[in-house]
């Protein structure tokens, strides 16, 4: 079988999902191959792209919150595309594929696979919805635009994917809290939609031994009897993460509970500004690349902080867990999926900074206790060959249905 994975990036949290899945197919003996942007003709779509939407945004802040697909690249001529037996879609925006480019893959009599990565493929145009629900009818007053009304650009977005939507596509949410909301969409409430999780390395995302935590917070600087929290993402100041709401609640644990000696290790690119804001001492990481690397810092944490108001199925609680390492954050997304309250971590309501505070209390003081259960969930839930072999009998049943339905529609 021949699978080729189409994503904008291979960084980010969709990029790095989409490459281990590519990984874990190839070793169940499926010829996957990855495009991105770079394997486009061309970049100007993104420029285009970005530049069209300016005029509509309400401010800066949501610049690159809402993509419009209008311009993107033909990739039906790619040669892996051509081979392919199913074209399996990720993370698509920022002028990789347009809408127009979606119509022209399915032209070619191929299966469709989709995976969903955030909100965008069933709304008028946003990646993130922030509580708005206007996608369950269709969409319009969008309070992401400069100018909301019934037949805003949202609404317009929308007509155009119901017009240029496939009629045949087989579409994979990450997780049941975006399974539930695809499926509520005027727009893909018609199609079939399959929860299955990322996949992930639990060989490479392992547990580390204690002697090996405790060479990596001397390496740090890490005080002997402080407790180590991680933070990451791509981007600190990214709205979405909830930096603001994490330092928040150390501020409150720095005041109700001065015993608890807590230091924060931030991994992904920030302001200095930023890490000036955290009332305990910080440790920079920086963007992290090498996986192992990653790894180590996940292992020889204490606890993982995620702070995020939304989140899909976020890879970042997945490392955390398979290396045994119990996580703090809020009760948002598919992250209650992932997280089992007071059994391998701990949620607290959405912007709840002192019930924050309290989760990072809790999981501190427990954390030995808990990195077992931390280690089980990934490997029950998430370990790459089980999602390979979920995601390869997907692959084989729509094959099954093209290959019935050509032969149905051949007979006199």
């Amino acid at each position: 079988m021949r699978v080729v994975l189409l994503t904008t990036y291979p960084h980010g949290g969709a990029g790095i999902a989409c490459r281990r899945l590519q990984e874990a197919l190839g070793r169940m003996g499926v010829a996957a191959q990855t495009l991105t942007a770079a394997d486009a003709p061309t970049r100007w779509p993104f420029y285009a792209e970005r530049l069209s939407f300016l005029p509509f945004e309400r401010n800066r802040s949501v610049r690159f919150q809402f993509s419009l697909a209008n311009f993107g690249c033909d990739m039906s001529r790619h040669p892996a595309v051509v081979q392919a037996d199913v074209v399996h879609l990720h993370w698509i925006n920022q002028g990789f594929l347009s809408l127009r480019s979606l119509w022209r893959l399915a032209q070619m009599g191929k299966p469709i696979v989709w995976t969903l990565h955030d909100m965008w493929a069933f709304t008028g145009g946003c990646h993130h919805s922030a509580g708005c629900e206007a996608y369950v009818r269709t969409c319009g007053h969008c309070p992401m635009l400069r100018w909301p009304g019934p037949r805003d650009l949202s609404n317009r977005i929308w007509r155009r994917k119901k017009r240029l939507f496939p009629p045949q596509m087989h579409l994979i949410a990450c997780s049941e809290w975006l399974g539930q909301r695809a499926r509520r969409s005027s727009l893909l409430g018609g199609y079939p939609v399959e929860v299955i999780p990322n996949a992930i390395d639990t060989d490479l995302f392992a547990p580390a031994s204690a002697e090996q935590r405790q060479a990596f917070r001397r390496r740090l600087g890490v005080s002997a009897s402080a407790v180590l929290g991680l933070f990451s993402s791509v981007k600190i100041e990214n709205p979405w993460k909830g930096f603001g709401n994490l330092a928040q609640a150390l501020a409150h644990l720095r005041q109700q509970r001065p015993n608890l000696a807590i230091e924060l290790a931030v991994m992904g690119k920030a302001q200095p500004e930023t890490l000036r804001q955290l009332p305990c001492r910080v440790h920079e990481l920086g963007s992290l690349s090498d996986p192992k690397a990653i790894a180590e810092a996940y292992a020889a944490a204490d606890l993982f902080v995620i702070p995020s108001v939304e989140e899909n199925l976020p890879n970042t609680v997945m490392e955390a867990l398979a290396c045994g390492t119990p996580v703090a954050g809020f009760r948002t997304g598919g992250i209650p999926e992932m997280v089992e309250h007071e059994k391998n971590g701990f949620l607290a309501p959405v912007g709840d900074s002192q019930a924050l505070a309290e989760g990072i209390a809790w999981v501190a003081e427990r954390a030995e206790e808990l990195r077992a259960a931390a280690r089980q969930k990934a490997e029950r839930c998430y370990h790459s060959s089980l999602v390979a072999q979920r995601h390869l009998t997907l692959y084989e049943q729509v094959l099954e249905r093209l290959s019935r339905a050509n032969c149905s529609s051949s007979e006199p």
